[in-house]
């Protein structure tokens, strides 16, 4: 019988720390810190899964926008029990106050590639959760008001950066189909998408984008998924489970939906995540938590990124490889 070295050409190595590359696949190792033999498998996506992150110090519900990556992140407003202004800070270990809106609101939209570069758009405020049109800007260390949308609008998704984002869908329940262009000082109206939605998830830049489920009647959740390539809207494939205000964060082409509410109304919370890949979406681990996400995750493709909800951050990591202990029998 033939021994490892004769079908691999070297012995069994010996390693402190299990390795991380995915050039190691397939191979069998000893680790001398716990004294186990493992072996290496394949990793990516479909190994991917969510850990607790940092606590946030206020319970957020509907924020007004989430924006960033797993190890720089902004959550800022919330809509229930009451709008709030309040902003925090993440650092891929703890949440920070920093400082707040200007105008208490949520509910909205948010866009961003870090803790230091965000916008929040729209929402709803004080008195009795009136819809805005306000735009806020984040340098880092304050909110600055910027030129506001064209019309007042929450209940939706928006995609992009401090500078270039898109808003697509929302509007407070009531079902159109109205797309916003950002560009970095005013807004203009642009090219509507197909399936009129709100409380939709979105993904990705101003020139290639996706925005996701969300409700296409008062009382009906969707799976509809659409494309954008900066000018023209295109459907392609939908998630498997339809549902209303998932967590959405990655690129045109490699996204994750997470959670969100399912039919029938009242949309209960649902765990369900999918990793979309450009041409479909694919189940992969739960949320240890079902939530509703809407406008509360933030990352840039689908290997890493966080939800925030309630008090709770899960974050999403899809490693390169696994590692196995071998065991005897």
């Amino acid at each position: 019988m033939a021994n490892y070295k004769e079908l691999e050409g070297f012995s069994v190595q010996t390693l402190a720390t299990d390795p991380d590359s995915p050039g190691w696949v397939g191979s069998i190792f000893y680790n001398s810190t716990s004294g186990t033999f493992k072996t290496v498998k394949p990793g990516g996506v479909p190994a991917g899964t969510w850990a607790s992150g940092g606590t946030l110090n206020v319970t957020r519900t509907e924020q007004l926008g989430t924006a960033g990556t797993q190890t720089s992140a902004l959550t800022f407003g919330r809509s229930s029990p009451t709008p709030t202004a309040i902003t925090e800070s993440y650092n891929g270990t703890s949440w920070t106050s920093v400082a707040d809106l200007n105008t208490a609101r949520g509910r909205g939209f948010g866009v961003g590639v870090s803790n230091t570069s965000a916008l929040g758009i729209g929402g709803v405020t004080n008195p009795g959760d009136a819809t805005v049109a306000n735009t806020e800007s984040w340098n880092g260390s304050a909110w600055t008001e910027v030129n506001d949308l064209p019309e007042a609008r929450s209940d939706g998704s928006a995609f992009g950066t401090q500078t270039a984002a898109i808003q697509a869908g929302g509007n407070r329940g009531v079902v159109d189909a109205n797309t916003f262009s950002w560009n970095g000082t005013s807004w203009s109206p642009s090219t509507s998408f197909n399936t009129g939605r709100f409380e939709n998830g979105a993904a990705g830049i101003q020139t290639a984008g996706i925005i996701v489920g969300g409700r296409n009647t008062p009382s009906t959740v969707s799976a509809t998924t659409e494309s954008w390539n900066g000018s023209a809207w295109t459907e392609v494939g939908d998630l498997n489970t339809a549902r209303a205000y998932p967590g959405t964060f990655g690129t045109q082409t490699l996204a994750i939906a997470a959670g969100g509410g399912v039919s029938p109304s009242p949309f209960p919370p649902t765990a369900v995540t999918e990793s979309w890949n450009g041409t479909s979406w694919t189940e992969v681990n739960d949320l240890a938590t079902a939530a509703k996400l809407m406008s509360a995750a933030a990352g840039t493709d689908n290997t890493s990124g966080l939800v925030a909800a309630g008090t709770a951050t899960e974050e999403w990591t899809a490693p390169d490889v696994v590692i196995n202990t071998l065991t005897t029998s």
